[in-house]
């Protein structure tokens, strides 16, 4: 399977004329300036007052809101999802109008999917059209069947898996040589960059001289090296930012922090350090203290996490074994700066597939487990073992951060926004549905982030870093990705008891100047493309 011929030039890719009336662009020191928006063929064709609408244009009334670049979200899990239209209207209805994919290390391409669909499928969910062709034929899927732009990473960990399997040993030459080649093919076919997950399987089982092996590809075509960095974050941060330092070093490539989730000040100056020594970063970073991810790596030692295996199950097959991964698990919680000992109350079951235990989505471990009469540690290995692993969880964290806390970690200008949205189960973590609406509300409106920064932070760094084509302004040439919001109104709506609740406050959107949301609601056009990255270009 090949990805269908794509045209050189966003013009060729959109039609139709619409003019933005009666809104307001952000003029210098962050000034509202009355002015109109035309758009033709995709392209923003002129940026002024008093435009006058060709005949046959679309006209939408902007009534005083501010028109900014569409939002990138710069870490994303609905990939898979995007075809949804409840996926599709929970990121409009927030101003998204690209997503970054592939991310932690896992993602359908390379191979036929399949790793993907099992590993991650409490993350990513299992990917619809997609049954091999590369980062050619993922990227192939998404042009022309939704309203969103999706842009993909060549995901580290399926590439480790596709040439060593679930091998937990360093890669021996040939098999470097292998992972490397299918990097350079899916940069080739206009991935983004690289993105490891060095907490997952088999990510976590790649030491440094294997990444900068496959750094040494990425830094060759200048694309972005991100990764959800070794050890977790809280009170590891800094060793896992070293790490990447020195992949920096060793190759030169640039490099970006998948949801930098740490003390704030820690954060800052260790990124201010690396920055003054020659490794500057970029990040994603959400505005929400807790976190998500699948059980199994919470709990689990690397030897009982490997996807689509019965270890587990065989593990704890009888009361010494039980007894042994019990003794494993809490090992593994207890020594967590995140967890502590109250680690079952800090726990809430998000998504849980097995029949039996599906009441429980919503649930602290600790709750669930008294509601039906066992231990914590027993119910996660029994609801993980039905399940065959794929369970995710939403962690409290013991100290939450407010938003004032946050804002020297987003007023940095290495900072793009990214939800590390989650829309698979029932009760996901509420950031999938808010993170941008929030981010607006809760910075940009109170003043913490002036409009400007938020602009740039939730749009054009990110297409810049990525390499996302003439996106990411609202300016004369610019592909036309626009959102139009009320900066009076906008506002996240979910919540950790109601986290599917959508964003208020943005209710037009265009992607490649075709209206995909009007009066907040899906217009069902699907002008959205696979994103091919190039060196200094992009096809769409």
């Amino acid at each position: 399977m090949t990805a269908p011929e794509q045209p050189t030039d966003p013009e060729q890719a959109a039609g139709g004329t619409v003019l933005l009336c009666g809104g307001s662009v952000l003029g210098p020191d962050d000034t509202r300036v009355r002015a109109d928006v035309l758009v033709t063929d995709g392209v923003i064709r002129a940026v002024g007052s008093d435009l006058h609408a060709p005949a046959g244009a679309h006209v939408i009334d902007c009534g005083e809101r501010l028109v900014l670049p569409g939002f990138v979200d710069a870490h994303s899990h609905a990939g898979s999802l995007v075809f949804d239209e409840g996926v599709q209207l929970a990121l409009l209805r927030q101003g998204v109008t690209t997503i970054v994919t592939g991310q932690d290390g896992v993602g359908p391409a390379p191979g036929d999917g399949s790793y993907a669909d099992t590993y991650f499928a409490a993350i990513d969910g299992p990917h619809p059209r997609y049954r091999g062709g590369g980062i050619a034929g993922l990227l192939g899927t998404y042009d022309g069947t939704t309203p969103i732009n999706v842009a993909t990473l060549v995901p580290a960990g399926t590439v480790r898996h596709q040439v060593m399997g679930d091998d937990p040993g360093p890669a021996h030459a040939e098999q470097l040589v292998a992972m490397r080649e299918l990097v350079r093919q899916g940069l080739a076919d206009g991935a983004a960059g690289l993105a490891t997950g060095l907490d997952y399987v088999p990510g976590l089982f790649a030491d440094t001289a294997e990444l900068v092996a496959l750094c040494t590809e990425v830094a060759a075509v200048d694309a972005l090296y991100v990764s959800h960095m070794r050890g977790g974050y809280e009170g590891n941060a800094r060793a896992g930012l070293d790490e990447i330092a020195d992949i920096v070093r060793a190759t030169g490539v640039r490099a970006h922090v998948s949801h930098l989730h740490a003390p704030v000040d820690l954060a800052v100056s260790a990124l201010a350090e690396l920055e003054a020594d020659g490794a500057a970063m970029s990040f994603d970073a959400y505005p929400y203290s807790r976190g998500c991810t699948i059980l199994s790596m919470l709990l689990l030692p690397a030897a009982l996490a490997r996807p689509g295996t019965e270890d587990l199950a065989h593990a704890i097959a009888d009361a010494a074994g039980r007894a042994a991964v019990r003794a494993a698990v809490l090992d593994r919680v207890l020594s967590r700066a995140d967890l502590g000992t109250g680690w079952a109350e800090q726990i809430m079951l998000s998504h849980v597939p097995a029949a039996e235990f599906h009441a429980l989505q919503g649930r602290t471990l600790a709750d669930a487990a008294e509601a039906t009469g066992t231990d914590p540690v027993d119910l996660a290995l029994d609801v993980l073992v039905d399940s065959a692993l794929q369970v995710t969880a939403v962690m409290r964290v013991p100290r939450p951060r407010t938003a004032d806390d946050l804002a020297p970690l987003f007023r940095l200008p290495g900072h793009t926004a990214g939800s590390d949205g989650i829309f698979v189960g029932t009760h996901p973590h509420p950031r999938a549905y808010g993170t941008f609406a929030r981010y607006l509300q809760d910075f940009a409106r109170p003043g913490l982030l002036t409009w400007h920064e938020a602009a740039r932070h939730l749009s054009t760094t990110a297409v810049e870093r990525l390499g996302l084509g003439r996106r990411g302004t609202v300016t004369v040439g610019a592909i036309a990705d626009l959102v139009v919001v009320d900066p009076d109104r906008v506002a996240a709506q979910s919540s950790y008891d109601a986290p599917m609740r959508l964003a208020e406050g943005i209710d037009d959107v265009l992607v490649a100047g075709v209206p995909v949301l009007a009066a907040g609601a899906l217009t069902h056009a699907t002008p959205g493309a696979g994103l091919r990255c190039r060196p200094g270009r992009i096809d769409q």
